[in-house]
């Protein structure tokens, strides 16, 4: 990567609604150099997805929590039946597999806490694997981003 896909690649995390002709303003490239790189970006797997950031509440989704989850046995099937289990669920926003007391991490939506109390005893209570789980409600989103500071590699 050159200092034009950074600059690409910081400009669309910000904005991935702006027009090949406004990228190609502010990089210094053509607008059809600027598609190219986005593209190739894209093909390689560099640029994951283009994503929009909804506003939960303005969907009904009035509640957000962070979850610990603690599996009993950390087999690798039970870890990766965990995993597929997780990225099927439409409320759960991220899963990180991390160190530390908890295996892992969630990001989880919520219309309210029995919606909530709903998912938790599906995808918790009910598992039998699952050692425990810790909920943190989420009193205020200070900041919502997928972005990743990209500098150039001397």
């Amino acid at each position: 990567m050159d200092r034009f896909d950074i600059e690409l690649l910081n400009l669309v995390q910000l904005d991935n609604r702006l027009t090949a002709a406004q990228l190609s303003e502010k990089v210094g490239l053509s607008p059809s150099a600027c598609q190219r790189r986005l593209r190739h970006l894209r093909d390689s797997g560099v640029i994951e997805q283009d994503i929009s950031i909804v506003a939960p509440e303005k969907v009904g989704q009035h509640m957000t929590m962070i979850v610990e989850v603690s599996l009993e046995r950390e087999q690798p099937d039970l870890i990766d039946q965990f995993k597929r289990s997780m990225a099927k669920q439409p409320q759960v926003m991220q899963c990180y597999y991390v160190t530390g007391d908890a295996d892992f991490i969630l990001i989880v939506t919520a219309k309210n806490m029995q919606d909530y109390e709903e998912f938790s005893r599906r995808c918790f209570q009910e598992n039998l694997n699952i050692r425990r789980f810790q909920t943190n409600v989420v009193m205020d989103r200070v900041k919502t981003s997928f972005f990743i500071p990209i500098e150039e590699q001397n």
